[in-house]
């Protein structure tokens, strides 16, 4: 999946449908206050932005957002990613000897503490550019949620944040009681759940959660039945054998290998196969009460494996043309 320590790496890149030819994107929000003005056109937006620090996901690279850097800048938005190499994230092995591992209560420091002052020098070369003005930040995965954590204990720099928008992350701690269910966060994400502020949505601080809906997940054994399935936060349709998405990307959705293999994964983080998701994060789990949030059809889980045309990510150029506007003042 997509949270730390003993959390799944990414499935392998799976090989990507045929494009249809259309290429408009679908989504859904929802939020507890409306959205303002900044949700218009951006040819009617200002000319300044808010600078946007981005926080690379787990067993992702600083280099894997350079051409999302380069799309938001096109739209006048300077970016600093956090500095972040693969190799970084066997620091989190740390936690095998901390004994609340062991018990499900870890806590994301100090054995997180590489990845936070990482995103701390990142917050202050961004406001260097914006001259101590607001900034945005950008949590794509498990830097959505790290994210939080960041703002929670670095209150300093945490008065100059106005958005947090987080793509694909799982923002929730996957439930108790539930057979087959091990939380691989190991605690973090209860952690997170019971110290960090509540999301919001105020003209002074933004919270915008953006999940995917690329693929259906299946139980391991039996057909998917919403009857008996266990109750999530948010109404989700069950889908056809197939269903072809305004992206042009065709999402299978029937019960196959691959549909069971991703429902194994979604059930560690939400409790339940059967779900949409980006193939990585179910879109029950991308959402927070209290955010705004949004879920686009079509849209994978990572760059890694992903594909503009076929297999857009939440980065790709016409994916980002449709959350862009919550960056411009």
């Amino acid at each position: 999946m997509a949270l730390a320590l003993s959390f799944k790496p990414l499935p392998l890149p799976l090989p990507s449908p045929s494009p249809l030819p259309s290429r408009r994107f679908s989504c859904s929000c929802s939020a507890v206050t409306q959205p303002d003005s900044s949700s218009t056109s951006l040819s009617s937006s200002p000319v300044t932005y808010r600078p946007a620090v981005i926080l690379p996901g787990l067993g992702n690279n600083t280099g894997d957002y350079q051409k999302l850097t380069l799309t938001l800048q096109g739209y006048g938005v300077s970016t600093v990613v956090a500095k972040v190499s693969r190799i970084d994230w066997l620091r989190n092995a740390a936690g095998l000897v901390d004994p609340n591992y062991w018990r499900g209560t870890l806590q994301p420091r100090p054995v997180l503490d590489w990845y936070l002052n990482r995103v701390d020098e990142a917050v202050n070369e961004a406001l260097k550019q914006s001259q101590g003005g607001p900034l945005s930040i950008i949590g794509h995965s498990a830097g959505g949620w790290l994210a939080r954590v960041y703002m929670e204990e670095f209150t300093e720099a945490n008065k100059n944040i106005s958005l947090l928008l987080t793509l694909g992350s799982p923002l929730q701690p996957p439930p108790k009681g539930v057979s087959g269910v091990v939380d691989q966060t190991r605690g973090l994400l209860d952690y997170v759940e019971k110290n960090c502020k509540k999301a919001v949505y105020s003209p002074e601080l933004r919270y915008v959660c953006i999940a995917g809906r690329y693929i259906y997940g299946s139980r391991l054994f039996g057909n998917s039945d919403p009857a008996t399935s266990i109750p999530v936060s948010i109404e989700q349709s069950v889908p056809d054998a197939s269903i072809t998405s305004e992206s042009g990307t065709l999402i299978s959705t029937g019960a196959t290998f691959r549909t069971r293999f991703v429902g194994q994964g979604y059930k560690q983080v939400c409790g339940q196969a059967d779900v949409w998701g980006d193939g990585v994060v179910p879109e029950v789990s991308a959402h927070l009460e209290g955010a705004l949030n949004i879920s686009f059809d079509g849209v994978y889980h990572s760059p890694v494996g992903s594909d503009d045309e076929s297999r857009p990510w939440y980065g790709s150029p016409a994916i980002v043309e449709q959350w862009v506007h919550h960056l411009l003042n």
